[in-house]
This record gives C-alpha cells, sequence and structure tokens, in this order.
C-alpha cells in the first residue's frame, strides 16, 4: 500500500496539493514523397496504430459495465472523459527489482532519526485525533502513526498520478485485468459516494490512494469520516486518515493491549526449525523453553506467538504475534512490519534493536534467488515455483539442504549456500551482488 511518488505535504495543520499534469502527444507521421515508380508509403499512425484507439474503446466498454453495475453517467463523464492512457504505468508494472536489501539496511533507511523525530512532533500535535481513533478502534496511537510514516512520510510523499487514469491503464493492459478492473470501479463508487472529486483522487501508479495509501476496495471497507464532514478523506483529513487506518488494522486481527513483538535471546540448543510463522504458540510456552526477553523483563502475553529469525540463526531474534500479522497485512514484507513496529517503540522512546546484525552478509537478487530455487528443486528440495520470492517452500528446502549440510537449518539464503549449489562455473557472483550494493 505504500505510495512510491511525491504527493501532498502536510505544513503544519495545511495542506499544499501537489499535482502533476499527465499528458501524452502523439506525433503524426509525415507523408512520404511520391516516387514516379514508386507508390506512397502508408503513414506509421495508420500503419502501426499507438495504443490511445484501442484503449478508448476499452474505456467505451468499461463504461457500459460500469453503468449497469449503478455508476452513475455524471460519475462516468467526470471519471472517463478527459482520461488518458499512461505507459509509465505499464513500465512499472512489468519491472521488478534485481536486487533486494537486507533488513538491516531497510531498516536503517526507514527508522531514521529525522522520521523519529518528526513522528514524536506529529504524534504531539495531532494527539487528540490519534488517541480518539485508538480509543475507537483498540490500535495504539504510535502504531497508526508510524504506519503514517513508512507509507507517505507523513504526507510528503502520497503519489501524484490520477487513480482513475492508472487503475485504466493496468485494466486495458491485461496482466492484471480482473484486479484492475475491480479496484476502478472501487474508485467510480468512491466518487459517486462524493468522498472525493476526481482531480483530487490521486496516489501511486498501483493505484494506492492518500497519506496511509489505501486500495480503492479497502477505501470501501475501511475508510472513516471522522471529522463528520460527511466525507472520508484519507488525502486532506488527518482525523480520517488516522481513523482509518486505525479501523483497517482492527478488521485484520489487531489485538487490543497486546504488543506488536519483542525482541528475545534464543536458548542453546534451539530447534531453529522453530523459528518459523507455521509454529505458534503461548509466550509462556515459549518461555518454557527457555526464551528470554532481550531485557530480562518477563515476556509479555502473547496467545499465538511465532519466533522470527529476520537475518537468519546469526542476527537478532523476535517473538512476534498476532499485531505483527496484522501489520503484514498492510505489507506482506517482514522488515516492513519490523520497521513499522520499532518505530511506533522509538515515537515513545522504546528501545531500538539490541542485538547485532550480520552485517557481513550481502541480499540475493531475484536472478540469484530464482538459480537458489532451481538448484534446490534440481537436489529433489521442493522448493516451489521458481519466482525469485522467498516463500515459506523455498525457506523449508533450504532448511533441508542446511541439515544434510551440517549447519544450522535457518532457512536463510547465503551467496556461500547458493554457489555450493551450483556447478563451479556458475558459481561465481556479480561484481554488483559481491559488494552487496541494491
Amino acid at each position: 500500500m505504500e505510495g512510491t511518488s511525491c504527493g501532498p505535504r502536510w505544513i503544519g495543520r495545511g495542506l499544499v496539493a501537489l499535482t502533476a499534469a499527465v499528458a501524452l502527444a502523439g506525433c503524426a507521421a509525415q507523408p512520404v514523397p511520391a516516387v514516379a515508380t514508386t507508390p506512397p508509403a502508408p503513414a506509421a499512425s495508420a500503419a502501426t496504430p499507438g495504443p490511445e484507439a484501442a484503449f478508448a474503446d476499452w474505456v467505451a466498454g468499461f463504461r457500459a459495465s460500469a453503468r449497469a453495475a449503478g455508476i452513475r453517467d455524471d460519475v462516468l463523464h467526470a471519471a472517463f472523459d478527459g482520461v488518458q492512457y499512461l505507459p509509465g504505468v505499464i513500465e512499472r508494472d512489468r519491472a521488478q527489482a534485481e536486487f533486494t536489501r537486507t533488513v538491516w539496511d531497510y531498516l536503517e533507511r526507514a527508522v531514521t532519526p529525522a522520521r523519529i523525530a518528526r513522528g514524536r512532533d506529529l504524534l504531539a500535535e495531532w494527539r487528540e485525533p490519534a488517541e480518539a481513533a485508538a480509543a475507537r478502534f483498540g490500535v495504539p496511537a504510535p502504531v497508526v502513526v508510524a504506519i503514517w510514516g513508512m507509507e507517505s512520510n507523513y504526507g510528503g510523499h502520497t503519489g501524484d498520478i490520477p487513480t482513475i487514469d492508472a487503475l485504466a491503464t493496468l485494466g486495458f493492459e491485461g496482466r492484471r485485468a480482473e484486479w484492475a478492473r475491480g479496484q476502478l470501479l472501487a474508485a467510480l463508487n468512491i466518487l459517486q459516494a462524493g468522498d472525493i472529486e476526481r482531480g483530487a483522487m490521486i496516489g501511486s501508479w498501483a493505484g494506492a490512494m492518500g497519506q496511509t495509501q489505501f486500495l480503492p476496495s479497502s477505501f470501501l471497507a475501511y475508510a472513516v469520516d471522522a471529522d463528520g464532514d460527511g466525507r472520508r478523506d484519507i488525502w486532506g483529513s488527518l482525523p480520517d486518515v488516522l481513523a482509518s487506518t486505525a479501523h483497517f488494522l482492527a478488521r485484520v486481527g489487531w489485538q487490543p493491549g497486546q504488543p506488536w513483538g519483542v525482541e528475545v535471546r534464543l536458548p542453546p540448543g534451539f530447534d531453529l526449525e522453530r523459528a518459523d510463522d507455521g509454529v505458534r504458540q503461548s509466550a509462556a510456552q515459549w518461555a518454557a523453553e527457555g526464551v528470554q526477553s532481550r531485557d530480562g523483563a518477563p515476556l509479555p502475553e502473547l496467545g499465538e506467538a511465532s519466533v522470527l529469525l529476520p537475518a537468519g540463526a546469526r542476527g537478532p531474534a523476535f517473538l512476534t504475534g498476532a499485531n505483527f500479522r496484522a501489520i503484514l497485512r498492510y505489507n506482506r514484507s517482514n522488515s516492513y512490519a519490523l520497521a513499522v513496529g520499532l518505530l511506533a517503540q522509538r515515537l515513545v522512546d522504546g528501545p531500538d534493536v539490541q542485538a547485532s546484525w550480520p552485517r557481513d552478509l550481502v541480499a540475493l537478487s531475484r536472478d540469484q534467488l530464482r538459480a537458489l530455487q532451481e538448484a534446490l528443486n534440481a537436489r529433489g528440495y521442493d522448493a516451489g515455483t521458481v519466482d525469485g520470492l522467498l516463500g515459506p517452500a523455498t525457506r523449508r528446502a533450504l532448511r533441508r539442504h542446511q541439515r544434510s549440510l551440517g549447519v544450522p537449518p535457518d532457512g536463510y539464503p547465503t551467496l556461500e549456500l547458493l554457489q555450493g549449489l551450483q556447478p563451479p562455473e556458475a558459481a561465481s557472483p556479480p561484481a554488483s551482488a559481491a559488494s552487496g550494493q541494491p
């Protein structure tokens, strides 16, 4: 749900709207002069029409289906009369980052001293609506403010792409057509409800909107009118932003009174295969096995808690519960959820990570993770689909391989493990991977 472009920025209690006009200009092909014995060549636009004409046909068809679904004609005119095909959205959708970041690099970029200081100031400035949201939905104000900071740097980077144009482009392109059509219809329902005008409905290239980056379907399900003006405004009303975010977390499983997690020490001889989200038990049961909080205090009460090793056996360990999983519903990344939890506790003078990170390790690229999955599958370990994503199947396969080597089975992919699985001629990493550059 995170936006990636610079958008509206909060200054005190005001909002300066930064909008960007997205224009497409077609270059008309010049006619080719006739030669006595050669017929004129057809214009390039006639021979190879661009996507704009096909896009216009797609929009016309979608208008008809949206009208049948109950969208009024005035809303359809406002939404589609000036809609534009955005090739940059397609480029962003098809692009995949080649390199990933280590968790410690991610956290150091996300939970910065500047973001902590700004968050503390805003938590004090907006304490009344933040506490009202906390009382209404049971989600602590620092957690909501931390998500605000992570998603848009407290409103500084909400995106500048018209949501209707972005979703229409994605729906027309076809790779995620069904998903995009559903989000586009949801966006039309938001316009029809009067929550926002078409020109102010802006966000990321993927359709996420507002200061905490809701997709249109999430907006319809969770957005709240907390300031009582009759509109759910996640672009310009901080009471609405904070309450909507708290409502989202409450509806996806947040447990009032529980922390997101706690940094822990694992006992000697701990079975690393139990450091898995699929192994859940109470904090009391973990304590009985020798798991202790890092600062020596009793473990917090957590019902279904899991041990998380985000950097493998050599890095910090955390005991995480239902609220960590609720944050993951916002963004399915352990690094993201850790950043939200750590930022939230830093906003109220809580601790940073205490254990050291294994900084000599480098993050594998997507291509290297694919190579790792292929090699594990070739050895019969069943790493699942070769997609360059470190999911549960890949972790299980990697653990089986680690056990065969007699090394700690933490399921953490390293360059050394990849090189050991590959034939010698394929084992040398690219220079950028060896240097750890993203």
